[in-house]
């Protein structure tokens, strides 16, 4: 009886016993928010669909398009946001509106993996498409640059090549719009390049994380000392909208000031400490583990910070990343990778296995993107020393309020 006249309570005593009652601040309405759903997050939270959840934050996602209603008149514009902003959703919509619009549109991104994705999307699209979706690499043979091997001419070569090329390219195979996504990934000379294949007027989109420079193409912007993206309009992306609260902590301090999550609570956080050299074959267990507890195959990835785990190895090995990358699309079973070829991807589950850094001067860009790919899950394994001197002291904090699990002793949901 008492819980159903709470809020009489609640209000019989703000006006007896307070200065009455007045409108609530949107700001500390939202803090609120935070602290009740928090307080309710516990065990209760398990028992909540994941499914549901992500439907939810899929419905967030493209509440975003007012962001392109809002900028429709700017012609060059950079979307910089943070994990789960988004951003691909953005760039995928946006190139649809422009080839609505009959405008030859080129959609790009780096990594191969999100290139399927991309090509996969617009695949389905019943009207126009872009004339060319995938990787910049791609696009210059495709324009008849001369195949090469090696970082030499994948960095410094074939740009020039397509530069030249560009110089005598027809107006009909000019692009009037360009689309990056994971524009961070791009070099500055990758840049020159594509959009000396454009109209003097054309369209350019890039959307970008810059906490995410994995590869650091951005160290020297370019050999005149100017960003090829200077002449954009910023518009900042603040929010995330694909993970939990509870996973978006734990790389919150990675994401910049602005950060705002806005999903659900969401499940705890799962941390198993291992040594490193065991790391992968605990990662393993995790997945047999996850299984059991009654998570379907196809909702789980592993994503490795240094070696490849062996069926991804075999995969890179054998020179078939294409099927690799299909049977990921096709979204069949269990998936294998590295953090470094997931940016932009995201599964239910991720298994996040630390097994090591090649280079620790870039490991908190890639915990930024392990961390950041699980929508309802994330489960952490590693050894906590190499956690911390990877992540620092504030990821020490986010994973303290993780819970501890052995893969042997499954977690009903």
């Amino acid at each position: 009886e008492d819980t159903a006249s709470a809020a009489d309570l609640v209000r019989g005593a703000i006006e007896q016993e307070g200065g009455g009652a007045s409108s609530l601040a949107p700001a500390f309405m939202e803090r609120i928010v935070r602290v009740l759903n928090g307080t309710l997050g516990g065990e209760g939270t398990q028992l909540l669909d994941p499914k549901e959840l992500e439907d939810a934050q899929d419905h967030l996602t493209e509440r975003q398009s007012v962001l392109l209603k809002a900028t429709r008149s700017l012609p060059r514009v950079r979307f910089i946001g943070g994990a789960g902003s988004g951003k691909t959703w953005l760039a995928i919509e946006k190139a649809r509106l422009l080839c609505k619009q009959g405008k030859r549109v080129g959609l790009f991104s780096y990594n191969k993996g999100i290139s399927q994705y991309l090509q996969d999307r617009v695949s389905n699209w019943r009207h126009a498409q872009p004339v060319f979706t995938g990787e910049f690499h791609e696009y210059a043979r495709r324009l008849g640059v001369e195949d090469g091997t090696g970082p030499t001419y994948f960095e410094e070569e074939l740009p020039q090549l397509l530069k030249e090329l560009a110089v005598s390219l027809e107006p009909q195979w000019r692009l009037d719009a360009v689309i990056i996504d994971e524009a961070q990934d791009f070099a500055p000379l990758w840049w020159e390049a594509l959009l000396a294949t454009a109209t003097d007027d054309a369209e350019i989109y890039a959307f970008l994380d810059d906490h995410q420079d994995v590869y650091r193409r951005w160290s020297n912007p370019s050999p005149a000392g100017a960003s090829p993206l200077e002449d954009l309009v910023t518009i900042h992306i603040d929010e995330n909208l694909r993970n939990t609260r509870k996973i978006a902590d734990t790389f919150k301090s990675f994401a910049g000031d602005h950060f705002t999550p806005r999903g659900s609570t969401g499940l705890p956080v799962r941390r198993v400490q291992c040594a490193t050299e065991d790391a992968l074959n605990v990662a393993g267990d995790c997945i047999d583990a996850l299984i059991e507890e009654g998570w379907a195959n196809n909702q789980i990835a592993m994503l490795t910070t240094k070696e490849r785990h062996p069926i991804h190895k075999e995969f890179f090995e054998n020179g078939t990343t294409a099927d690799y990358w299909r049977e990921f699309h096709a979204n069949e079973s269990e998936f294998y990778g590295h953090v470094l070829g997931f940016k932009g991807l995201e599964r239910s589950v991720i298994v996040l296995c630390v097994n090591g850094f090649k280079n620790l001067s870039r490991a908190a860009e890639q915990l930024y993107v392990g961390l950041s790919r699980a929508r309802s899950l994330l489960v952490i394994v590693g050894d906590s020393d190499l956690l911390e001197e990877a992540g620092g002291r504030d990821l020490k904090v986010a994973l303290s309020h993780a819970q501890a699990w052995a893969p042997a002793a499954p977690v009903g949901r």
